[in-house]
Order: C-alpha cells, then structure tokens, then sequence
C-alpha cells in the first residue's frame, strides 16, 4: 500500500450535523481534501493542543500521552485504515523500544494523539480515492468559516479591554470551559 501523507488544513463547527465539527485533512503536495466529521470533545482537545493551550488539568488525549511517555511507547505514526458506510477507521503505529505494535482507534482520538506525539498521518489511495475532494487554488472565504454559532458569544468580547479580554480568558480556562476561551483567544489575535 502506498502510503499519502496528510496534515490538518482545517476544523470547523459542522453545519450539516449538530454538535458535530468538520476536520479537514489534506494530502500533502497535493489538491485532496479528506473531511471527516468528529464530535465535540474530540474537535476540542485537537483544538487546545494546535492552538498550544493548556487546560488546568489534562483531557484524556494529554493523559493517554503523559501515559505513553512515562512507559517509553511512541506513537510514530497514525494510519487511516479504513472506510465503510461514511466512517474512517484508524491504526495507531507504536514502538516501546523493542517492537512495533498496531493499535485500534477512532479516527478523531488518532488525529488528537498525532498532534501531541508530533508524528505523521497517513491514509491510502484507495480512501482517498474513495472519501477525498479535489480542491482546486481557490481557498473558502473567511466569511464562510465564520458563520458559527458562537458569533453571538464572541461579539460579546469586541466590547472588552485587552486586559479584561485576558481576564475572562483566564477564568474561562480555569472554568474549563475551552470553547469560550478559544472565542477569547480568537478575539485578542484579531486585535494584534
């Protein structure tokens, strides 16, 4: 099987299905696009760890790497594997030092887990193939990608001082509540 390396080009709130999120994986040098839809807290921790957030405590995803790290078990790398009746299906590729072993796992937790163990996804051609879009030059509007609905709680912040913006940050943090400190965040980048 040859093997088509992919990074994340993008993840949004899904408008086709509630409390759903749209992760985007692109195959790199290329045009394809393979989207695939994840759930909340799965879209959360990839969110928190690309964005380079730390939570006041760690979300499974962190645990399961502090975890593997204690032990000396690397994730080198995730494969999808599979797809059947519109579900991608994953393989985590670990190594203790001494073998390499395969490890089931749903495709969105694969994703979190990569991002943390800084190593490559891959999928084949014949996923590609099968669940991938062609994109062509032309990249969506930053107004489409804006439309979700937490607009309402964002346009909420425009109105705050920068170090009121970085309280509420901070509390929403400690709160735990990391969509409300991604909008935060989002508004104090838009102001730099």
């Amino acid at each position: 099987m040859k093997k088509i390396e992919l990074n994340i080009v993008g993840l949004s709130y899904s408008q086709a299905q509630s409390n759903s999120y749209a992760l985007v994986l692109g195959e790199v040098n290329g045009k394809r696009r393979l989207p695939i839809v994840i759930g909340h807290y799965e879209a959360q921790a990839i969110a928190l760890e690309l964005e380079k957030m730390k939570p006041s405590r760690p979300l499974t995803h962190d645990l399961f790497f502090n975890f593997a790290k204690t032990f000396s078990i690397n994730i080198v790398e995730v494969q999808i594997t599979k797809f059947h009746e519109g579900i991608f299906y994953a393989t985590l590729v670990c190594d203790n030092g001494i073998s390499i072993h395969e490890i089931d796992s749903r495709t969105s937790d694969a994703v979190a887990l990569s991002i943390r163990f800084h190593c490559p996804i891959f999928t084949s051609e014949e996923i590609m193939s099968q669940a991938g879009i062609v994109f062509e030059d032309e990249e969506p509007s930053q107004e489409s990608m804006d439309e979700t609905p937490d607009d309402d709680i964002s346009a909420s912040f425009r109105n705050l001082s920068p170090t009121e913006l970085e309280t509420e940050l901070q509390q929403a943090i400690e709160d735990e509540d990391y969509e409300k400190a991604s909008l935060i965040r989002d508004e104090i980048q838009k102001r730099k």
